[in-house]
């Protein structure tokens, strides 16, 4: 069956007075992704489309060119707005995080909802999918947090921080465009096969 990845971007410059949308890869990101972008299965996508936040459309931007194929970048695809407290210092970053997971249904000092930044990233994929050909590899490149959202949605599992990447991102779940049966789970782009 013809499969559909979700792959977060991988490391990132972290600038507390820069917008975290606007954030770009690390030099080790950028490796990451550039090492990711010689394997076969990076070579075999027939379609890349990205989130519109910077580190997502360079990731995607990288892929695309050992594909061989355009971007396409998609607004609803961004990270679960956190634009209310701005940047949080790690420790607080990943207390908040937990809070969004565990309370999908409310709002973490003005955060996005997880049960609505859910239905924004499952929208946004499924739009896409409608007239994509199945026959064509697809990869979308996005962020942890909703690509987390999505696999649950996928798995049919309550929202839960269980399902997560762990060691941060430039990791990929596949998924099987037929069914949306998730059929890899979290690995690091760069070391992930294809099987």
């Amino acid at each position: 069956m013809t499969f559909g990845l979700y792959i977060t971007h991988p490391q990132v410059r972290i600038d507390p007075d820069v917008p975290v949308p606007l954030w770009g890869l690390s030099d080790l990101g950028r490796e990451r992704a550039q090492k990711a972008a010689t394997l076969p299965w990076a070579k075999s996508l027939g379609r890349i489309i990205s989130s519109d936040e910077t580190k997502a459309i360079e990731t995607a931007d990288i892929l695309a060119e050992g594909a061989g194929v355009p971007i396409e970048i998609v607004e609803g695809m961004h990270e679960n707005d956190r634009s209310a407290t701005g940047f949080l210092p790690p420790p607080e970053f990943e207390a908040a995080a937990d809070r969004f997971f565990a309370n999908p249904i409310e709002s973490f000092k003005g955060w996005e909802r997880a049960a609505d930044a859910q239905t924004r990233i499952v929208a946004a994929i499924e739009a896409m999918l409608a007239d994509h050909d199945p026959t064509v590899p697809v990869a979308f490149v996005g962020h942890g947090g909703v690509g987390t959202l999505l696999k649950c949605h996928m798995r049919q599992l309550s929202i839960s921080r269980t399902e997560d990447q762990k060691g941060g991102g430039g990791n990929l779940f596949r998924f099987t465009l037929a069914d949306r049966a998730v059929s890899c789970d979290w690995t690091p782009i760069e070391t992930w096969q294809g099987d």
